[in-house]
């Protein structure tokens, strides 16, 4: 398989963590959606990442639905979503809300790089879909004294949140201080102390 993507986004992260977890051979091509635009438009016209190349050609896009085939590739007590309800639901709430966070930081950044006249209300709303976010995922994770958000072993949820967190912090510094998040500030520290997340990783690169 053939990951395209750099890893200082949290979507393609939260998939090379999970390829490696998993012990799955892919082989990792850092392309840029600007710089490498033309690299990336053959195997996705989107030109987003991140993009999964199977080994048959078959092309995957979207990190949920790429994790979605990575799981159905491991036996299922392997699996990072839990598989009985209710925290089936809740781990996709917290994934969900981990990569609507990370959306809502991607959207800020360019408006403010690509926009000579920022909107000061487009501005304004992305901050406060952030915090709201980020409260939401705080007030969650508050609730449960365990490692791991749902039980004793790394899911999708974790590394997602965790991904996202670095993501904001480097892209845009002071926007939100973990200082006044403890739940999500020790979860962070624990994911980033792993291994895996200290190999599947990429200081922020602003595109030019």
């Amino acid at each position: 398989m053939i990951l395209i993507g750099q890893y200082d986004s949290p979507f393609v992260r939260r998939v090379g963590i999970a390829l490696t977890l998993y012990g799955l051979s892919f082989e990792h091509r850092p392309w840029s959606t600007f710089s490498d635009a033309d690299k990336i438009r053959p195997y996705n016209p989107l030109t987003r990442v991140p993009t999964l190349v199977l080994d048959d050609g078959e092309v995957l896009i979207e990190s949920h639905m790429i994790l979605d085939y990575l799981d159905s590739l491991v036996a299922a007590d392997r699996g990072m979503f839990p598989t009985k309800e209710p925290a089936r639901r809740q781990a996709l709430k917290i994934a969900a809300l981990a990569t609507g966070l990370g959306d809502k930081a991607v959207s800020l950044f360019y408006e403010r790089l690509l926009h000579e006249t920022v909107s000061d209300l487009w501005v304004e709303r992305c901050r406060k879909q952030i915090r709201g976010a980020v409260a939401a995922l705080e007030a969650d994770r508050g609730t449960r004294a365990e490692t791991y958000w749902f039980g004793d072993r790394i899911g999708h949820a974790d590394i997602a949140v965790a991904a996202v967190l670095r993501f904001i912090g480097e892209a845009h510094p002071g926007l939100v201080s973990l200082a006044d998040f403890p739940a999500l500030d020790a979860h962070a520290m624990r994911m980033e102390a792993l291994p895996v997340f200290q190999a599947i990783s990429q200081p922020f690169i602003p595109p030019a």
